[in-house]
């Protein structure tokens, strides 16, 4: 393990290579799955911000979902999370031409040029999803940042650059870029000493 500050990040984060393969996997982490992508607290009002913004990029079920159950929920263990149609799919999902499951959020982004006309959305999509496959857990005491392995993510598996490359974007986004030079630091502390 390295330890950032009070955060705890897996060996894997430095080892494993990951590279999304869409044209593979078709998006499946955004329809699997037995609950939404977590959200931070900071993200609901973010989204319901944006929701005007975002809903024409969404499908007509996605849209029903989250007017019945709103902008986000709270799971059985209280986490809050994005809504879900019928239990399966994100709400705030949309697809490409080639059917790939892409999110609405981030499409919205990128079509506006980043800019949103109720909000000034600074990020293509809640940071969860931004991170994954890393999965971050607060502990009170400290924080737990390490990699999820799905099956389903099983042809982006050893595949570019390793996670903490990958990733350098939405980790500096959730924990800064202090932190993400220290941990830069270690990791090559750690590749030195062997």
């Amino acid at each position: 393990m390295i330890i950032v500050g009070n955060t705890i990040v897996s060996d894997d984060i430095a080892d494993q290579r990951f590279c999304c393969d869409l044209a593979t996997c078709k998006g499946a982490c955004c329809i699997d799955g037995d609950s939404g992508a977590p959200l931070r607290e900071e993200e609901v009002a973010t989204l319901e911000a944006l929701l005007p913004e975002v809903e024409p990029y969404m499908t007509p079920e996605g849209i029903a979902a989250v007017r019945e159950q709103g902008v986000a929920v709270r799971d059985n263990d209280g986490d809050l999370g994005t809504p879900l149609i019928d239990g399966s799919a994100c709400a705030y999902i949309t697809y490409g031409d080639d059917g790939c499951a892409l999110c609405a959020i981030e499409k919205a982004y990128r079509e506006k040029n980043h800019q949103f006309s109720t909000f000034n959305f600074q990020f293509p999509k809640p940071v969860s999803c931004h991170l994954y496959p890393i999965r971050v857990e607060d502990y009170g005491e400290f924080t737990a940042v390490n990699y999820h392995q799905w099956d389903i993510c099983q042809c982006a598996k050893g595949h570019g650059d390793p996670l903490y490359i990958t990733l350098k974007e939405p980790l500096i986004r959730r924990f800064g870029t202090e932190w993400y030079d220290e941990l830069i630091e270690q990791i090559n502390q750690r590749a030195t000493n062997g």
